[in-house]
C-alpha cells in the first residue's frame, strides 16, 4: 500500500474500537442499499439504462447544455460559465459583491469543496455557512467531509457534543442526545438563515428539456436556503446534466437506494426560477471535465452520480477512513477524480484499493470505479510514479513466466522457502505486506506435478 495512505490509515487505525464501528457503520448502508435493491426486479435494468442516459447525455453534452441555458434563460435566471475554480470563485464573489451581501448560507456541494470556494469567500470577507447538518458540525470543528454523503458520520454523539457546548450552541453541559444536538443545530441555523443575503445550493441532476435544478436532501435545509434570502445561487458541474423528466425518474429511482438505503430523500426540491422579488444565478463549472470527457480510458468518470455507494461497500474505505485518503474525495471514485486532477499529486491513493470490484457491482450508474483503478495502476510508470520494488518483482515475474525451464525448476525450488523463520519476513522496509500477515506455506508438490501424477481430478 503506498506510504500517504498507508500511514494515515494506521493513525486511523491505532483506535480499533472506533475502526471496527467505522466499518459497521457503513456496512450497515450497504445492507440497507442491498435490501432495497432486492425490492426492485428490475433493478440491473434500471442500472444499464441509467448508464446508457450518461453516455448518451455526455456524447451530447454542449447540445444538452446549450437546451438547459436557454430553458433557464427564459425565465429570467442569469447563466454564467467557469472554466474552471479560479473563474467560479471569482464569478461567486462577484455577484455576492455587487450585491452587497456579508454573509451566505449554503446546502452541501462537494463542487465548492472541489473548487475551495468557502476558504476563498472568507478571506474576501464573507462568513460563509454551511447548512447541512453534517457539514456545519465540520464546519465547526474545521474539518473536510470524510463522505460525499454522510460527511460526518465518522464522528461520535460524544465528539458532536463537546463541539456544540464549545462553540456555545448546545446550553445542557454533558448533554449528548441526538434529538436535542438536532435541535440546537437548528435552532442556531435558523438564525443564519434570517441574517443571510444570499443562498447557495449544490445541483444533484439538471434537467435539460425544463431547466430544472433538482436538489436531493433529508434535512430540507436547500429549501430553506432558497425561500430566505432572495439571492439563490447554483454551483452545477456541468456532467450533472440530463435529457428529460423521463431521465430524471430513472436516477430518482436509483440515487438515494444506492446512497442510504432509502426509497427516496425526505425533500427532492426543483428550482427553475428565482423566488418573487428574488435573483437566482446558475454557474455551470468545467474545471477540468472536458478533459476528462476527452480520456478514452476514463470518461466514464462523469457518469458518476455521487451516491457514495462505492465507497460504504469499498473494504479499504471502511477500515481506513476518509482522511487516509489525500485527494478531497475519498474511496473508490475519489481515487480516480484525484488522478484525473493530477496523476503525480494523487497517485498515492491508487494502491489504496484491494480491486475486488465491490464498487463495480454496487455503483448505479456503472461506472466501474475499481476497474479504472487498475486501468491508472498501469499509466504510474508513465508519470514517474511507480514502485521501484514492484516494477523490479514485475520485471522477474516476466522472465520466470517466459521461460518455462526456469519457472519448472523455480517451483521444485519453492519449498526452500519454508525454511527461512518467519520473524525474518516480517521487516518493514523489505516486506509491508508481512506486517498483516503470516507467512505462506509453500506446497512440496506443485499443481504441474500433482496433475502429471493423476492426483488432481480431471
Amino acid at each position: 500500500m503506498s506510504t500517504l495512505h498507508s500511514k494515515a490509515a494506521a493513525t486511523f487505525c491505532k483506535d480499533r474500537q472506533k475502526t471496527a464501528w467505522h466499518d459497521e457503520t457503513f456496512w450497515a448502508l450497504r445492507q440497507k442499499r442491498d435490501a432495497m435493491m432486492h425490492m426492485l426486479p428490475e433493478w440491473e435494468s434500471l442500472r444499464e439504462h441509467a448508464s446508457a442516459i450518461k453516455k448518451h447525455t455526455l456524447t451530447h453534452l454542449a447540445d444538452y447544455l446549450d437546451m438547459f441555458s436557454r430553458q433557464l434563460e427564459s425565465r429570467g435566471v442569469i447563466v454564467h460559465w467557469a472554466k474552471d475554480a479560479a473563474e467560479f470563485n471569482d464569478i461567486v464573489l462577484k455577484i455576492l459583491q455587487n450585491h452587497g451581501v456579508k454573509k451566505m448560507v449554503k446546502s452541501k456541494s462537494m463542487l465548492t469543496e472541489e473548487c475551495e470556494m468557502n476558504p476563498f469567500l472568507i478571506s474576501h470577507g464573507i462568513d460563509v455557512v454551511e447548512t447541512d447538518l453534517g457539514e456545519r458540525i465540520l464546519q465547526l470543528l474545521h474539518k473536510k467531509p470524510s463522505h460525499i454523503v454522510v460527511p460526518a458520520s465518522h464522528l461520535k454523539r460524544e465528539e458532536i457534543a463537546a463541539c456544540f457546548e464549545e462553540k456555545g450552541i448546545s446550553k445542557e453541559k454533558g448533554n449528548q442526545d441526538p434529538t436535542y444536538l438536532t435541535y440546537c443545530a437548528r435552532k442556531s441555523l435558523r438564525q443564519e438563515f434570517m441574517e443571510a443575503g444570499a443562498g447557495m445550493t449544490g445541483c444533484n441532476f439538471g434537467v435539460a428539456k425544463t431547466g430544472d435544478i433538482v436538489v436531493c436532501t433529508n434535512e430540507g435545509n436547500a429549501d430553506m436556503t432558497t425561500s430566505m434570502p432572495k439571492l439563490h445561487l447554483v454551483a452545477m458541474g456541468i456532467e450533472k446534466i440530463i435529457p428529460d423528466y423521463a431521465s430524471l425518474a430513472v436516477f430518482q429511482r436509483l440515487l438515494v437506494r444506492s446512497a442510504t438505503g432509502q426509497p427516496t430523500t425526505g425533500f427532492t426540491s426543483h428550482f427553475r426560477q428565482a423566488r418573487p422579488g428574488g435573483e437566482m444565478h446558475v454557474i455551470l463549472v468545467d474545471n477540468g471535465r472536458s478533459n476528462t470527457l476527452a480520456d478514452e480510458d476514463h470518461w466514464q468518470t462523469l457518469k458518476c452520480i455521487r451516491c457514495g455507494a462505492c465507497m460504504n461497500t469499498c473494504p479499504v474505505y471502511r477500515r481506513s477512513g476518509g482522511y487516509s485518503y489525500t485527494y478531497f474525495i475519498p474511496g473508490p471514485i475519489g481515487i480516480n477524480l484525484g488522478m484525473l486532477a493530477d496523476p503525480r499529486k494523487y497517485s498515492d491513493n491508487v494502491s489504496a484499493c484491494s480491486l475486488c470490484l465491490s464498487c463495480d457491482n454496487v455503483c448505479p450508474a456503472m461506472v466501474a470505479p475499481g476497474s479504472q483503478v487498475y486501468v491508472w495502476r498501469q499509466t504510474l510508470e508513465r508519470v514517474g510514479k511507480a514502485d521501484k520494488l514492484k516494477k523490479v518483482m514485475s520485471e522477474g515475474m516476466e522472465l520466470l513466466f517466459d521461460h518455462p525451464k526456469l519457472y519448472t525448476s523455480m517451483l521444485h525450488l519453492a519449498p526452500l522457502a519454508n525454511l527461512v523463520p518467519e520473524a525474518m519476513t516480517h521487516y518493514s522496509n523489505l516486506n509491508p505486506w508481512g506486517l498483516g500477515h503470516s507467512k505462506p506455506v509453500f506446497a512440496h508438490k506443485c499443481f504441474h506435478e500433482l496433475w502429471k501424477e493423476g492426483k488432481v481430478k480431471k
